[in-house]
């Protein structure tokens, strides 16, 4: 699914998603990642969204963000509380969504001037 055409100069934009492949700017990726308006950071997440690990959240609580977007694959899992557990202490609002819902609320909170972090699977 592309996304509507929108002002990319506000940070890292995601401009299409379908399962297995994301488009950031003039990239795909095809393997899990975490995006902020600054960063991209690749080759991050568990393959599976049963599998999250507290070591999956810490490229994120490093982006200090305010609200953090979960995009767990083609359908919305929710992790073990546990593993996410250091984002909830600190107070961070963690949102669990499938990746296409996960994209578009990104894109949302970017656009709105949010410090968004959004860690995203293609399961």
């Amino acid at each position: 699914m592309k996304f509507a055409e929108a002002d990319t100069g506000s940070g890292h934009l995601i401009l299409g998603y379908e399962p297995g492949r994301i488009l950031i700017g003039n990239r795909a990726y095809s393997n899990g990642l975490v995006v902020s308006p600054e960063r991209v950071v690749t080759g991050w997440g568990p393959e599976r969204p049963e599998d999250f690990s507290a070591e999956h959240f810490e490229a994120i609580i490093e982006l200090d963000p305010q609200v953090v977007i979960l995009g767990t694959g083609e359908r919305q899992v929710f992790p073990d509380p546990l593993a996410y557990l250091a984002l909830l202490r600190q107070g961070l609002g963690v949102e669990v969504m499938d990746t296409g819902a996960a994209c578009r609320t990104y894109n949302i909170l970017m656009s709105e001037g949010r410090k968004v972090v959004a860690g995203l699977i293609m399961f």
